[in-house]
């Protein structure tokens, strides 16, 4: 009830909001979601490594009210509305599952009501895509295109955007399901750069084309994630655990840590014992994770062999999940935007 309150007061005074910069308005409001959402989601995935389905439902609430404000701002096309519905309606599969045609048969309401859901959307992509037939891609690119055939291009976009990023996660590409659901989730909350309020867009001006804002958080994310070996080393050289050659060796891609505290750490044991020809039993480190992550009779099983062998300190390779990269992240895509946008004019000359 209160949504739809707000929804009938802004509609009550559009003409005020129409007054105000209400492009800056909405794309900060996006900003301050992206940084609580994803703030949240990383704590949930850093702490317990899952993000439940139930965040991304509860959190697409605010995307679908702000989304509601821009359409009744702009005030396009019912088919635009449609091809918005269908951004949401992809990327909802990711948490509720795909319906089925025996399912919806067989009389589950679920599978029948989103069943709908895609028929309606369906239904407005086809019909805009016949009322904006004589705009291109390139047109929006170099802006001779109406404000409402740009915005529905961006859409398009968007849910190319979506599909990708779902068959990167089932490929594996993406391996975490959290980590796909939150680009999922950023796409639809920032279907293009309109909707960013980058701070200093200079370098965005440059170049026509650019990539998905979605897709750029992530790799400002993998920036942050190249900082990782400096980090593990100044922890190590900080706890006094680089002492040889091979410490050195190991310091830049693992953390050495208490025996007694592996237990409640989410890590993978990079150290084990090992029997020499001669019988003598030595420490052994690995210097890469497992490839399949031990069940948790074959952790415990390797824990008690260190035991035995009164091992103090071992080598550890940390489980940092995805989302805690791209919560960083944020912050160069606000000041900066696309990277590739300040990449290319370095590399090219």
């Amino acid at each position: 009830m209160a949504l739809l309150w707000a929804v009938f007061k802004v509609i009550g005074h559009m003409d005020d909001i129409m007054d105000e910069d209400s492009e800056l308005i909405i794309g900060w409001a996006r900003l301050g979601v992206l940084i609580l959402c994803m703030g949240w989601a990383s704590w949930y995935d850093y702490r317990e490594r899952r993000v439940s389905n139930e965040h991304w439902i509860v959190w697409s609430k605010p995307i679908i009210f702000i989304w509601t404000l821009d359409l009744l701002i702009q005030a396009p096309h019912w088919s635009v509305w449609l091809t918005a519905s269908a951004l949401l309606a992809y990327a909802s599969g990711s948490v509720i599952g795909r319906p089925t045609f025996r399912d919806a048969k067989r009389g589950n309401r679920v599978d029948q009501i989103v069943m709908i859901w895609y028929a309606i959307s369906i239904l407005g992509v086809v019909a805009a895509s016949y009322r904006f037939a004589s705009t291109t891609p390139l047109d929006v690119l170099i802006d001779d295109a109406s404000s409402e055939a740009t915005l529905w291009w961006s859409y398009v976009g968007a849910l190319f955007t979506l599909i990708v990023i779902d068959f990167a996660w089932r490929l594996r590409f993406i391996h975490g399901g959290a980590d796909a659901k939150a680009l999922m989730w950023v796409t639809l909350l920032f279907p293009s750069w309109r909707e960013v309020p980058v701070l200093h867009n200079a370098s965005m001006d440059d170049l026509v084309l650019h990539l998905p804002p979605s897709l750029s958080l992530l790799i400002w994310g993998g920036f942050f994630f190249i900082l990782i070996p400096f980090v593990l080393l100044a922890r190590n050289i900080a706890s006094g655990s680089v002492k040889s050659f091979s410490d050195a060796t190991m310091a830049w891609m693992a953390l050495s840590i208490p025996l007694d505290s592996v237990r409640h750490r989410h890590v993978w044991i990079l150290t084990d014992t090992m029997q020499l020809p001669n019988g003598e039993t030595v420490l052994h480190h690995q210097k890469r994770a497992p490839r399949q992550t031990p069940s948790n009779e074959q952790f415990e099983e390797h824990i008690k062999r260190l035991e035995a062998y009164e091992a103090e300190r071992i080598w550890v390779s940390l489980k940092l999940p995805l989302l805690v990269f791209l919560v960083p992240a944020i912050v160069p895509l606000w000041l900066i935007g696309d990277p590739m946008a300040t990449l290319l004019p370095l590399l090219l000359p």
